[in-house]
């Protein structure tokens, strides 16, 4: 029988790290807090001490996933924002794609309250280059989301490439859809990095384009 501790014995950071770890064992959908609960020793009703409901422990474990990746030191250059836009988002993939379900964790999440200072630095990055706190918003959200979209997928793609039964697309398949056979290496996402990167790219050129925009008054969004 597990030897059960008292609540108090408990550190936050000491459940999110067991729960990233047992999300790599699991998945998402085996992450219960009896499972948890079970790893840490104690009765499932403690855990509430340290996290109100799932919720709040999925915001935890993406703030921890993060900040692996992301120094809480880092600071935006409003002179280069697209440079360190576009390094933050590859940072960020790659730190979901080190935990199995990273992205799943993460979809959903709000900014915990130590993270609203970051995110204050860099809408005070945006606005020195141009774009209105509210523009400037929506360009961080817009790029999160993109990130979050690609890493579902890509995940989803690696987990189940193992399953497959034959390569996707053969050649046979694309034999008369020329267009698609030419562009078979997009299909087929052999490339993850040169794709997520054309994406990430196009977006930070539209946001640009916003700059641009608001410069002159005639910015298309309310």
């Amino acid at each position: 029988m597990t030897e059960r501790r008292p609540a108090v014995a408990l550190q936050r950071d000491e459940v999110v790290r067991t729960a990233l770890r047992v999300l790599d064992e699991e998945g998402i959908d085996g992450l219960t807090t009896r499972r948890l609960a079970r790893e840490l020793g104690v009765q499932s009703p403690a855990l509430y001490w340290h996290f109100k409901n799932k919720r709040e422990l999925l915001d935890l474990m993406a703030e921890a996933m993060l900040a692996e990746a992301l120094p809480a030191d880092r600071s935006p250059d409003p002179e280069h924002w697209p440079d360190w836009l576009a390094a933050d988002a590859r940072a960020k993939r790659h730190a979901l794609l080190a935990y199995r379900d990273g992205a799943r964790v993460h979809a959903g999440t709000l900014p915990t309250e130590d993270e609203l200072p970051a995110v204050e630095a860099q809408l005070d990055a945006l606005r020195q280059a141009g774009l209105r706190p509210r523009t400037a918003l929506r360009l961080l959200l817009t790029i999160d989301r993109y990130i979050m979209g690609w890493v579902t997928e890509e995940q989803a793609w690696r987990q189940d490439a193992a399953d497959r039964a034959r390569p996707p697309f053969p050649d046979e398949a694309l034999h008369d859809l020329p267009l698609l056979r030419e562009a078979a290496d997009v299909l087929r996402m052999t490339d993850h990095d040169a794709d997520f990167e054309y994406g990430l790219r196009v977006l930070i050129e539209g946001f640009r384009a916003e700059i641009a925009r608001e410069a002159l008054g005639t910015d298309g969004l309310a």
